[in-house]
């Protein structure tokens, strides 16, 4: 599949994929100035890009491996939707110790092209949700959240 994007300046550097096999196209910061993100805290990252998002899919921004392994920068949720068409921001989160420098032209994040498999959702006013009038797989686990299951 090919999808097209554009640099926001002829200064941006175009997504790259590192390895023929790799899942995601590395983007990278492209920043006016340097940033530093302290431990504990976030900054919201500018790419310079945009994506033409295929309806039918989404970009998820993953984190890059070594980013978070070696800077302990991860990325937050984040989602670019087929009707999205701006910048595409990467929220980074140092969860580590020590505060960590962004600059124009480092690589921070990844981006996965995934399905989406759009649906609707239906309110069951009598809070019956597993009953034979749904094709859901019966379970036992009845309302147990978090760590419910022991694990």
């Amino acid at each position: 599949m090919i999808i097209e994007y554009h640099r926001l300046s002829e200064l941006v550097e175009h997504p790259v994929r590192s390895n023929s096999s790799d899942a995601g196209l590395d983007v990278f910061a492209h920043l006016e100035e340097t940033t530093i993100i302290p431990p504990g805290g976030s900054a919201i990252i500018p790419t310079g890009l945009r994506f033409g998002v295929p309806h039918g899919y989404m970009l998820q921004v993953m984190n890059r491996s070594s980013v978070a392994a070696k800077r302990s920068l991860v990325v937050g949720a984040h989602v670019v939707d087929s009707g999205y068409d701006g910048e595409v921001f990467i929220n980074l989160h140092n969860i580590g110790t020590k505060s960590q420098q962004i600059k124009t032209g480092q690589k921070i994040a990844q981006l996965v092209m995934i399905p989406v498999i759009h649906f609707r959702a239906l309110e069951r006013v009598d809070g019956l949700i597993y009953d034979e009038q749904f094709p859901i797989t019966i379970s036992d686990r009845g309302q147990g959240a978090l760590g419910s299951t022991g694990a």
